[in-house]
């Protein structure tokens, strides 16, 4: 005897996978997540941070 399949939720997870597959894709294909964009702006600042600390002089704007 087959096996019965509620095709509404066979769909919904079909979707869902097809959704996942595509999110990966997109990942890779657009680079960083926004976590480590975060990150790397926040190391970016607190360098900055540290080596406008240890100028001798007046900092001359370009």
């Amino acid at each position: 005897m087959a096996e019965i399949v509620n095709l509404k939720r066979a769909r919904k997870a079909r979707a869902k996978r097809n959704a996942e597959q595509e999110a990966v894709r997109n990942r890779t294909v657009h680079g960083l997540s926004r976590a480590q964009k975060e990150r790397l702006k926040a190391d970016k600042r607190d360098a900055d941070k540290h080596l406008e600390q240890h100028r001798r002089g007046p900092r001359i704007e370009e």
